[in-house]
């Protein structure tokens, strides 16, 4: 009886296991509806890029001379960017909606 038990409860945890999808897949899916909304909010004019006012290594993104999120080299790169809400950049010292 206790060996039918533990081999049911082997097998479903084994099932629920394969079948949750894995770590990477669920954070793959979050980042993409998160990149999403994003978009949906830029389109709406919610937010805004503000250019020549991250911190190094505190970018959002891409930049010209960094290639992801974070890895800018230099405080107030010209070309990296942060977001923000919309209205907000052209109130920071040194903030512009496009890259210099």
């Amino acid at each position: 009886m206790n060996r039918m038990l533990v081999s049911a409860a082997l097998a479903t945890a084994v099932t629920l296991t394969m079948a949750m999808p894995s770590g990477p897949a669920r954070a793959d899916a979050a980042m993409d509806a998160m990149m999403k909304q994003g978009e949906m909010d830029m389109a709406a004019g919610k937010i805004e890029k503000c250019y020549g006012v991250a911190a190094a290594a505190k970018n959002d993104c891409q930049t010209a001379t960094a290639s992801c999120a974070g890895s800018s080299t230099k405080d107030f790169d010209k070309s990296a960017f942060i977001i923000l809400p919309s209205g907000t950049c052209g109130k920071i010292a040194g903030g512009s909606p496009s890259p210099s």
